[in-house]
Formats: structure tokens, C-alpha cells, sequence
């Protein structure tokens, strides 16, 4: 679709998504995360690419082995995107699980142990980027550890007594908005990489529309015009800190991985739905005093715990770019071309570091740098790329 917005301003995002992408933030990581000595990747990188921390963040191991996949398997058959992201997978392999084959979320630089933590995330991650080994190499390997390892993500957090509760279940039981995003997404991004395939005796597809049936279900919630992070089991709020507490940013990542689903589909409903979540969560989240994403809000207007609340971080503004672009070229709506202009604008005027390259992770409320990393165990070649591959394939009518 062709509209006046992406007429007028279709040169000058190439630029930032196509061009930035390949140009900036890929030379980056490749030449400052990639451990050519041990295997994989190292995000804890300073301004300038230096490394302040050897450990490595197993979540990151699979996430950039998709990044360097996927561009590999979808824009150019470069040997250093196919090197690097097999050299993720091959250390995801090796170094990562422990005896149960769970995998843990901190490892040394060498592969050593450090950190399990309860949740199965570091699973989601590595099946993607197993997925984008498998359809770069062909190899049966690791189309099979993709899917052994959604297998394990879906056993934890679909049957019964895997994972530990947060809370004591039997005061104040919850479920969580993270998991299904999870589910879906990982689903998605498998479905391009291996096809619908079966796991666990449904197709990819089929998880994809579990996950979104329980978000609309327990998580959507018209009558507030919000999309809750915690409910009770039958989508119940909790007036506590946790039950008020809302992250748009989420919240609107959720919002575009449903329209990505719906534009896959051709379905009208699922795109209502998207669009709606994006609304709502865009209103509660949008700082309409000084510009941005603001990481968290309330419920109900009240004080927030958590005192980083008002900060911006990158990656709800990776999503934001995101979703208000798919918007704009599903519906052609202005609205979304405006809420789109907003939050790019204030994105590539505050984040970027124009000297040293890459962006800053968090910024305070007004846009300024709180640190100068480039990354750490959860910033990474990740949302970022994946915004400006996304929004490229969109301005290009490929996504």
C-alpha cells in the first residue's frame, strides 16, 4: 500500500531501517560481539564496542543466532551472518543446558554455568535460532533441537507444576501475558523457518491462535480499554502493585505480533483485535509531556513501585515503530501514520549514538543517556535489528 505518509517519507526510513541495519548495526556487533575464541556472542559492551563483561546472556545466544540467520536467509547469503549465527547455535548446543537439557540463563564466556533462573524463556529463543540454522544449512540437527526446544518451553508453561510459582498459588494465583507472547511469536518465527510443523501434536499455527485466544481472553479488557501484564486465572485484576501494573511497551509488542498473525491470515477479527490493543496501550503509554514510550504505568493512575518507571527504554520503542507502521500499511489509517511519525521521530532523534554507532539502551524521562552501553544480558542485537528488518520488509510490501 502506498500512502501520502510513507510517500513523502519512504527515502528517509529506508535510510534509517534499511540502511541503518546493515550499515551500523550489524557491522557493530559483528565486529565487537562476536567471540571468535569461544563461541557465540558477548553483548555487555560499552560506548565504544568494549567489552566491561565477559559472561553471556544465553537468551542472546539464540537471539542473535536468528538475527544473523534470518538476514542471512533473507536479505543476502553473507559467510559472516552464516558463521555468526552458527557459531551462536553451535554454543547454545554445546555449553548452555544443563543435565535436565534445560537451559540456563548466564553462562561464563566459556560455557560454564552461572545462572538458571525459573522461567524457560532462554528455550523460545533458542528455537528460533536453531530454526534459522536449520533453513540456512539444511541440516536435520537443528530443525530438531528447534523443535525439542519449543517442546520444552510449552511443556513448562502449559502443563502443571514445572515452573515455580512467583506467588503462593494457593493465596493469590496469577498468569502472566509473557508466556503467550512467547508462544506466539516463537510459533511465527518458526513457521518461516521450519513450516507448520507439528509440536506437541498441534501445528505451529495452532499455538499461534491458543495463545491469542488466551490473550483476548483473559488479558484484553474492553470495558477498560487496556491490555492487563497480570491476572488472576480467570482474568481477574488484582488492586495490588502488580495487578494495577501496565507495560505498553509489551503490551503493543503483543499488539503487532496479533496483526502480523492477522495479515498471515487474512483475518479482519484478529486485525480489530491488534489494532484496538495498539490504541489502548498507546494511549496509556505515549509521555505526552516530553515524548516516548514510558516503561511503566498504573492501572488506575496511581504511584507505581518499581522507580524506574518513568524511564525510556529501546526495546518498547523498537515495538512501538513497529506496530504503528504494520497499522498504517494494513489500514492506511493517518492515525497510525501519525502515531508512527511520533514515536520514530523521538526514537532516532534521542537513541542513536551518531559518533560510536549502535543505539543507547535507557534514556530518563526526557531523552537523555542514563549509561553509555551498548548492551548487556538482555540489550543485544535483537529488537532493534528485528524493528529495522521489519519496518524495511513493510516499506518494501514483504511483510
Amino acid at each position: 500500500m502506498t500512502t501520502p505518509y510513507l510517500k513523502e517519507r519512504r527515502a528517509e526510513l529506508l535510510t534509517d531501517y534499511r540502511d541503518g541495519l546493515l550499515g551500523d548495526v550489524m557491522p557493530f556487533w559483528l565486529k565487537h560481539g562476536v567471540d571468535r575464541e569461544h563461541g557465540g556472542i558477548l553483548t555487555s559492551l560499552g560506548r565504544k564496542g568494549e567489552l566491561l563483561d565477559s559472561d553471556k546472556s544465553v537468551w542472546f545466544q539464540g537471539r542473535a543466532g536468528w538475527t544473523f540467520g534470518n538476514l542471512y536467509n533473507t536479505v543476502e547469503k553473507k559467510p559472516e551472518w552464516l558463521e555468526a549465527s552458527l557459531s551462536c547455535a553451535r554454543f547454545l548446543r554445546d555449553k548452555c543446558a544443563d543435565a535436565s537439557g534445560k537451559l540456563h540463563f548466564t553462562v561464563t564466556r566459556e560455557g560454564k554455568p552461572l545462572r538458571m533462573r525459573r522461567y524457560v524463556f532462554s528455550e523460545c529463543f533458542a528455537a528460533i535460532g536453531y530454526g534459522e540454522a536449520f533453513r540456512a544449512t539444511g541440516q536435520v540437527e537443528w530443525r530438531d533441537r528447534s523443535l525439542a526446544a519449543y517442546d520444552t518451553f510449552l511443556k513448562f508453561n502449559r502443563e502443571p507444576g514445572h515452573i515455580a510459582p512467583k506467588v503462593d498459588p494457593s493465596t493469590r494465583p496469577a498468569r502472566g501475558l509473557s508466556p503467550l507472547m512467547m508462544t506466539l511469536v516463537t510459533a511465527q518465527d518458526m513457521r518461516e523457518s521450519l513450516g507448520d510443523v507439528t509440536v506437541r501434536g498441534k501445528s505451529l499455527t495452532d499455538w499461534a491462535s491458543i495463545a491469542i485466544d488466551d490473550i483476548r481472553t483473559y488479558f484484553v479488557k474492553p470495558d477498560l480499554k487496556v491490555v492487563m501484564e497480570m491476572v488472576g486465572p480467570k482474568g481477574e485484576i488484582y488492586d495490588h502493585f502488580d495487578g494495577r501494573l501496565l507495560n505498553p511497551g509489551h503490551a503493543i509488542e503483543a499488539a503487532w505480533f496479533i496483526l502480523r498473525e492477522a495479515r498471515h491470515r487474512g483475518d479482519a477479527a484478529m486485525a480489530k483485535l491488534g489494532l484496538e490493543m495498539l490504541d489502548w496501550m498507546w494511549e496509556r503509554g505515549w509521555d505526552k509531556e516530553h515524548g516516548g514510550i514510558l516503561y511503566f504505568t498504573d492501572l488506575m493512575g496511581k504511584p507505581i513501585q518499581e522507580y524506574w518507571h518513568f524511564m525510556k527504554f529501546w526495546w518498547p520503542h523498537n515495538e512501538a515503530i513497529i506496530a504503528t507502521l504494520m497499522a498504517h500499511v494494513h489500514t492506511g489509517d493517518a492515525k497510525y501514520a501519525e502515531m508512527h511519525r511520533q514515536v520514530h521521530d523521538w526514537s532516532y532523534a534521542h537513541f542513536p549514538d551518531r559518533e560510536h554507532g549502535e543505539w543507547y539502551g535507557y534514556l530518563d524521562r526526557q531523552g537523555r543517556p542514563t549509561t553509555e552501553l551498548k548492551g548487556n544480558m538482555w540489550k543485544g542485537p535483537f529488537h532493534m535489528p528485528r524493528q529495522k528488518l521489519v519496518c524495511w520488509k513493510l516499506l518494501e510490501g514483504k511483510a
